[in-house]
């Protein structure tokens, strides 16, 4: 995978959404591009399905692991790869950094509640279907 120029990177990531298209099936075919939120942790963008694993554009990214974002008139191709482990928390905490005070932020990071409430179960019953992020890499 190659890597994000800087500039680029920071472009893309002091964007609020961006437009993610992985290819269809056939592997040549892009899907419809779908707004979804970016964050940036170190060199690397990620990306959430707000509708979680079941989103259409989810499943075809973690299936065909490539397709295109586009931002702010630039198009890129890209790779989605899967990630997991520690490397989840400081996606979260990227997250509720960016988007602090959107109405759907625990929508995009219902795995790990807030600092402040992850000892009151009672405030955090936000819905549990957020898929694992996607690390969009340039292709």
């Amino acid at each position: 995978m190659n890597s994000w120029e800087t500039d680029e990177l920071e472009e893309i990531a002091a964007a609020d959404d961006l437009r993610v298209a992985p290819f269809r099936a056939d592997g040549e075919t892009y899907g419809t591009p779908t707004r979804v939120w970016s964050v940036r942790v170190d060199d690397a963008l990620y990306v959430r399905a707000y509708n979680g694993q079941d989103s259409s554009w989810y499943r075809a990214a973690v299936r065909e692991n490539a397709g295109r974002i586009e931002v702010g008139g630039t198009t890129k191709e890209v790779r989605f790869d899967p990630v997991g482990g520690p490397i989840n928390d400081r996606i979260d905490d990227a997250y509720r950094e960016k988007y602090e005070g959107s109405p759907y932020l625990n929508d995009y990071t219902p795995r790990v509640p807030p600092r402040s409430t992850r000892n009151n179960r009672r405030r955090n019953r936000s819905r549990s279907i957020t898929a694992s992020p996607l690390r969009a890499g340039l292709a």
